[in-house]
This record gives structure tokens, sequence and C-alpha cells, in this order.
């Protein structure tokens, strides 16, 4: 992909910093299980500063966001939209105008959104355009508003809170890279708001700090800063797989997830994982990642032979999620505690369990090691308390490190307003922190709702706060928009804020109150502004950083597109999106005559993600037992493919075979002139389990949106013909006989 430079999309007024790094990102987390792929909520590069913002409250500058944003969207007529996307423009405008009527002081909207909205070479900038359009109807911060991403799993949320993403540390603090300053102070300052509640970030990263360090984390040494690792590249799941593919990663640890069949171009992946040296698998049941070294469709057809695959692969048996004690965050950010319900069979356990006793070992071996290398390692408090037999590590201790203590007498913290940036503090993530404010009260665990929002059950971050930004629910003077809607409000006889939630905002700053010149952090917001994490205090319509592919979302024709681009002939694609494209993920041309349908992926509410944990149930597996692709009865006579019959799909990618399903549900479009035919695919399926399948994925395209990295499986193209694809030799359906004849390295 190609690069913009951000520092010209400033505010008027505002100084330009260095230029951003790492992969940037805001806040849209793409669900890792659909197809793999990775996700990102990450605040962005570094802090702007806002000193001197001009501002035109009138609205009337022909340069004002306002107006620019007016003028940006002005060709997107309900003709632009038939044309480009083939929905008929009466219709268009009937949504727009239904949706744009759930607006004022007495309505509002939401819209809900999943991946069908993230998997796209452009999907931060389509949720983007959501929030676009709720600030415009003023429906962010209020009742029955905003936007929701729904996930495919019960903690994808926490899963970007605590992440499991490369480039972030717990509570959206940015990794350090490679190329940033070496010292604490430097980074400090690069990502340090100077006005907006990230004033506080040095507070939030020097309790983090403290929190994996403990005592070796010194103001001498810049509380362990340089043992943080740096960010040198692309570390996410399409960077590393393509490292893999060329040989330069000796070996892979996977937990709770399938990339062999759930990952985009898993072809390319399965032949990638024969080049590591050794791979661990952690499962409820042998998946296509933990046998694709003696049962895959590359073994099958000779590409790959079992005898010359070097990986060492081992086999780890897995606990479920009702088999260990923890919490799950969920789309409303909600932590609540489970309690494990039976114990897990045989050598089963936890994640916990697994991460704490290799850490534990890991940390032994390099106390033996003095070399500078292993000084990190070394200095890790790792001192988690272990009950039972099997040394299960107490979950209920680790919440307590999430939440934060006091270093001088171990008090926990109350929530993060405590933390400091002196090293007085150890916090594991600074937004959870209030979930367990006193020894016994675990909030997570709390299960009295009370009120229209349900407080009373489980902990909301920040602060139990149920709607973010819930200052918008209130007039600029502080009073409810509507008394039907109210949610939060200026108490002007107590000089606080109050309501049914906890108020969003600092609750004795006064509606009315004016920052004084050359006001810091939070006393830089004013009291009507309700956006506290941003330095200006407001929503950003215009967004100044933060995003690698402009400043306003534009519309861009997906990386393989059967149709041009009206608005950009010349620019068809995103331009910094990357196709990762090479040898082994392949593009068709936009457009292809061998590849002119439309191909998208989507789930099946019979079976979960890669289909490991669903296709291995009796019960699951009869609901759906067999893949199939969904078509229209116009693309069915177009192409001969008959319903319940077989039909093969191919990409440049790869072939599959499906069985066929023709329903009317299936729509064709007419863009820009010309009938586009779809074809849907649920990806559920694999070589392993009750019911078998070829995996879509196979089809999908290794790509990177600009912003978080996520891959584009929701629109690619591909060609569909009757019957069935060509048979490997050992392949289901024909003889296995010939598809690896050792079992040596299937593990306990």
């Amino acid at each position: 992909g190609k690069k913009y430079s951000p520092e010209t999309w400033l505010y008027e007024g505002t100084e330009p910093k260095s230029p951003s790094r790492g992969s940037g990102g805001v806040g849209q987390s793409g669900d890792r299980s659909a197809a793999g792929g990775g996700h990102s909520k990450d605040r962005g590069g570094e802090a702007m500063d806002i000193a001197g913002l001009v501002r035109d409250e009138t609205l009337r500058h022909p340069r004002c966001v306002f107006q620019v944003l007016k003028k940006h969207f002005a060709r997107y007529t309900p003709e632009l939209v038939e044309r480009a996307c083939g929905v008929p423009a009466g219709r268009f405008r009937e949504i727009a105008e239904e949706f744009a009527s759930a607006s004022g002081p007495e309505k509002t909207g939401a819209i809900c959104y999943a991946v069908g909205w993230t998997q796209h070479s452009t999907g931060a900038q389509i949720i983007r355009a959501a929030a676009i359009l709720q600030l415009l109807l003023g429906n962010i911060g209020r009742p029955g508003g905003g936007i929701l991403a729904l996930r495919g799993h019960a903690s994808i949320q926490g899963s970007t809170d605590i992440p499991t993403l490369y480039d972030i540390l717990p509570g959206y603090l940015p990794m350090p890279a490679f190329e940033e300053p070496a010292d604490l102070a430097g980074y400090i300052e690069r990502h340090r708001s100077k006005t907006g509640w990230w004033n506080n970030f040095d507070k939030y990263f020097v309790s983090l700090l403290k929190a994996y360090y403990g005592g070796s984390a010194t103001r001498g040494n810049d509380f362990g800063f340089g043992w943080i690792p740096r960010i040198t590249g692309d570390h996410s799941h399409q960077g590393y797989w393509v490292e893999m593919s060329k040989g330069k990663i000796e070996g892979l640890f996977v937990l709770g997830q399938n990339p062999a069949v759930g990952a985009p171009n898993s072809r390319m992946e399965r032949r990638a994982l024969a080049k590591l040296q050794w791979l661990v698998v952690r499962e409820m049941v042998e998946t296509e990642t933990a046998s694709f070294w003696y049962d895959s469709p590359e073994v099958y057809s000779g590409e790959l032979a079992t005898e010359d695959i070097g990986t060492e692969v081992f086999l780890l048996p897995a606990a479920g999620h009702a088999e260990k004690a923890g919490t799950f965050t969920n789309t409303q950010r909600l932590l609540q505690w489970r309690e494990k319900a039976v114990d897990p069979p045989g050598d089963a356990r936890s994640e916990t369990w697994f991460l704490h006793h290799l850490a534990s070992r890991l940390k032994e071996k390099a106390r033996r090691d003095p070399r500078p290398r292993n000084a990190g390692l070394n200095a890790l408090t790792w001192d988690y308390p272990t009950r039972g037999p099997e040394q299960e590590p107490d979950a209920d201790a680790i919440l307590q490190e999430i939440n934060g203590r006091r270093v001088e007498d171990g008090r926990l913290l109350k929530d993060f307003t405590e933390a400091q940036s002196d090293g007085s503090t150890a916090c594991g993530c600074w937004i959870y922190s209030g979930v367990y404010p006193e020894p016994g009260q675990n909030r997570a665990n709390q299960r009295r709702p009370e009120g229209r929002y349900g407080r009373g059950w489980g902990y909301a971050w920040p602060l139990d706060r149920r709607i973010l930004y819930n200052r918008a629910s209130a007039r600029p003077d502080g009073k409810p928009w509507s008394e039907r809607k109210k949610l939060v409000w200026w108490e002007e006889r107590e000089r606080t804020w109050t309501g049914e939630d906890e108020p969003d905002f600092t609750r004795t700053k006064a509606p009315d109150y004016v920052p004084p010149p050359g006001a810091l952090g939070d006393a830089a917001i004013r009291g009507d502004a309700p956006f506290l994490m941003h330095p200006d205090g407001v929503g950003w319509i215009w967004v100044p950083e933060g995003l690698k592919d402009g400043p306003l979302p534009t519309h861009y024709e997906p990386l393989e597109s059967p149709v041009s681009n009206p608005l950009h002939p010349d620019r068809r694609t995103n331009p910094p999106a990357s196709k990762m494209e090479s040898a082994e993920n392949l593009y068709a041309e936009s457009p292809d005559p061998r590849f002119p349908h439309v191909l998208t992926t989507w789930r099946l509410t019979e079976h979960h993600t890669a289909g490991g944990m669903s296709r291995t149930l009796p019960h699951l597996a009869e609901l759906q037992p067999e893949l199939f692709c969904e078509i229209s009865p116009e693309l069915a006579a177009e192409t001969g493919v008959r319903h319940g019959g077989w039909a093969t799909i191919a990409t440049p990618r790869g072939v599959i075979e499906a069985r066929a399903l023709v329903t009317p549900r299936a729509v064709p479009l007419t863009v820009d002139g010309r009938t586009v035919h779809h074809v849907g695919l649920p990806y559920h399926w694999g070589f392993r389990g009750l019911v078998r399948g070829d995996s879509v994925n196979d089809l999908i395209a290794l790509s990177e949106e600009p912003n978080v990295r996520i891959m584009e499986a929701k629109a690619l193209t591909c060609r569909i013909e009757p019957g069935r694809r060509p048979r490997e030799a050992g392949a289901p359906g024909g003889s296995r006989a010939t598809a690896g004849s050792s079992r040596r390295k299937t593990g306990p």
C-alpha cells in the first residue's frame, strides 16, 4: 500500500508532529475468529496539540469541518449510490429518511454492525461513516443510540482491552516502536496529550510498568521501559504468516485458533506451518492445525509429504470455558465473572494454567542465564498464588493485579484516578481499574441489577459507565434533552453531575465552565464538551489524527472487484491498503472475466468459527452437516448449478466444492449498468471432525486494511461452475490410504 502524510490533515492552528508510527488505528475491533485476521483498537499514532485551534461557531467558513463535510459528500447522491452499490435510489432515500427520523430530543437510533463491515480494505472508514452519521443525528452518548460492534465471541472486547494484539498494551496504550524515542520521557512526550484525558497517559503507562516489573522498575532505569519489546515491522497475523511462509519463524503457539482452515488463504498458511521447527496447539480436539502434517489437502495432493515435514507438533489438551474461572468482557464493555462449573477432564488445563507454568519455567531458565538479553524476563514479577493439586493460578488474584494497587502498602486502587506516574502505583490495565476496589469486592461478580441500565450486574469499564460520553445526553446547559430519555444531568443545587448512569464527565465541572488560558488535561475541556478523551473535547466528524487513509470516508472498491469505481476511476481501491500479493497470494484483475462473481463469507448459528468446537458435536453437526454455497435462481440458471447439487467455486488462491442452496434471498444487483451476482459461503468446515468439507478460507486473500490490518473477506471475486472439483489422491471421497503413513507427531 501507499502512504499519505497525515500531518496535512490537522486543524488550522495546530502544530504537526513527527510522522505516525506503527499501524496506527482507531477503535474498530474486528473478529479474529471470522476467517482469521487481526484487529485493533489503538488510540492512534501520537497525541495532537490543539493549542491555537481556530473555530467557527457559525459553521459558515468554507474550510470549517461542517462545510468541508458537505462539499466532500455532495457527490454521494442517491443516484450515485445506485450506480456504485446497486441499491435503488428510491429505496436508499426511504432507508435514509427512516433512520434520520430517529433523531432529536425524544428519539434515538442505534447502529449495530458485525464483521460484515470490518473485514474490508476500507473497514475502519465504514465504521467512521457510521460515527459521522450518529454524531450528526445526536445519537452518541444517549439511551438507545451509539454504535455497537456485534462479536462472534463472548470476550472479543476483552481481547482488545487486555490485548492479544501486537501493537497495543493493556488499556490501549501504544506499543513502543523501534524508531521511537528510546527513553521513557520521549515516548510519553510523543503519546501524551496536553489536553483531554490522555494527559494522564504517563500515569497509566508507568503503573503498567510497575505491574510488570515490580521493585525492579525504578525511576533510575525508566521503570523498565527498555525491557518492553519494540515493534520492528508488521507483527499482525497476516504479517507473521508471510514471514513464516519464507521460513523466518522457528515456532508458533496456537491457543484457541485454527488457522489451517480459519485464516485467510488457509492453503498458504498450511504450507507455511510445514516450515516451522515446532508448533504447539492447545485445543479441546485435534484441529486441522494440529493434524496438517498427515491429514490435509496438501498431503492428499502430494504437495506436502508427511515424511518431509520437519515441524514437531505438540498437541496439548485445553479446558473449555465452563472448566475455568475468570471474566468475559462483552460488546457492552461489561466484565462478568464466571466460576468454574466443573473440573476439566484428564490433563486438560486452562490457558491461565498453561501460560503461568510456561512463564515460570522460562523465568527459571533465565535465572540461570545472566546475559543482558534475559534482564527483562528476570525482572518480570510472576508470583500468582495457585490452588489445588493442579496448581491452578488464582484468577481472583489476577483480577486484583489488573485493578491495581499502591506499591507501598498493597492497598487496592479505588479506580484509575488514583494511578500515579512516580512509581507509587501498579496497575495491569487502567481502564479496568475500579473492578476490584476493596478486598472481597469483585464487582465483575455483582448480580444485583438496579435501574434502567442494569447497574449492579457486572462491571462496565470505565468506572461502571454503561453509556460512554453520556454528558451528550444533556443539553449544553446541563439539562436533559428529554425527560423520557434523560440519562445524566447537572444538578445546580448540588453543583454536580448526577443521573441514572455514572457520569462520563468530571462530576464537579459546571456546564458553563470555560478553560483558562494554558489549561492542561481535563481542565482544558469545556463544560459543554462531552468527548473528554479527545484533546478538544468534541466528537470528530473530521479525524485529524490516528487514521492512515484520510480524515473523511471515501468510497473505494474492494481489492478484487467486478466493477469500476465511479468516484475514483484512477484509484479504484484504497491506496494505503496492502494486497500482500505474491506467488502464493495471487489476485484477480478488476474486473476479470475468469472471476466475474462477488464472493463473500459468513457464519451460521449452528457452527462456531472454524468449526473445531461444533463439527465435533453430533447435535450441531447434524443440524448443519455439509458445506454449501448460497446463490440466486438467476445465477443458477446462468451457470447450470442445480439446487442441492454440487458446485465448484474458484479464486486465484484455490478451488473448493460445496452443495448449492439456490434461494431468492440472494438478490442480484445492478451496479454501474451491469448485473452482479454474489456467492455466499459459510466458512466453518475443514478436513477434521464428524462432518467435513472444503475450507472456504482457501479462497480468501491475505490482505491488510491500513489502520487495523484486518483482511478483506467480505468482498472478493470468484467463479462458480456446476459439479465437483477435481479429486486429489487420498482426498475425502476417494482413497485415504495415501494420505500419510506416519502418525509420529500427534502428541498426547
